[in-house]
């Protein structure tokens, strides 16, 4: 089975890669496991739109919501997709939005499904207008940028946190740039589609919120995207 890759998300320990991709026939999600190191994601320069084939095992001990996980033999890295076979990828997995695709109506501002509603999938993506997301810093982390966002509901979403690889690392090198992060979202307004790729955590509680939290595991313009943020460089 063939997918082309969607996420390349980081952990809290960098050594890591959290990875997923779309098959185009089914419109599966597929989260490779055992995880990819990060060395060797670079090695072969795994990036958002690489494509992926190998021999995939749902992982029935999981559950809900993270049915996407997949053990895998023979994982071999292919080539990249061209650009509009990326966006046809996306394009298979769209939701209206964050409540639509998760089942569960968020409260304004909430960011957290409790751990007993359980959600039937982890990832989600939705299509928007550039306009309607804001990269921002995060004021109690250097170096660390969030998301506020507009959803297609009109639910509104800040500090979302953004484990999309590129970005993080974007971040890390410019945080302190005169026009950070203005300099990104005007690249961002200047595009005509924006895709975002919304994850669900692993279960945890944190002041007495005990669920799955959204996270920003992707974020893709088109027709065109910054070089420096896809890329190990």
């Amino acid at each position: 089975m063939e997918i082309v890759i969607t996420d390349l998300t980081r952990f809290s320990k960098p050594e890591k890669l959290c990875i997923a991709g779309i098959n185009i026939d089914t419109c599966e999600c597929i989260r490779p496991l055992p995880y990819i190191t990060f060395e060797k994601c670079k090695e072969l320069n795994i990036l958002p739109g690489s494509k992926l084939n190998g021999e995939f095992t749902k992982n029935n001990n999981r559950g809900y919501p993270h049915i996407e996980d997949s053990y895998y033999k023979n994982l071999k890295h292919t080539g990249a997709s061209t650009s509009d076979e990326f966006h046809n990828a996306l394009e298979k997995a769209i939701k209206t939005s964050i409540s639509d695709g998760f089942d569960y109506q968020f409260p304004e501002g909430g960011k957290v499904i409790p751990y007993n509603k359980q959600p039937k999938q982890s990832i989600i993506t939705l299509k928007v207008n550039p306009s309607q997301i804001r990269i921002v810093e995060d004021s109690y982390n250097p170096g660390k940028i969030k998301l506020n966002f507009k959803d297609n509901d009109s639910k509104k979403y800040t500090y979302l946190p953004i484990t999309d690889l590129g970005f993080y690392n974007y971040a890390l090198k410019h945080f302190k740039d005169f026009d950070f992060p203005k300099n990104i979202n005007t690249f961002i307004d200047s595009q005509d589609e924006l895709y975002l790729r919304i994850g669900l955590s692993g279960r945890y509680e944190s002041n007495g919120r005990d669920g799955y939290w959204l996270q920003v595991n992707g974020i893709y313009t088109f027709p065109n995207f910054d070089t420096e943020i896809r890329s190990y460089s």
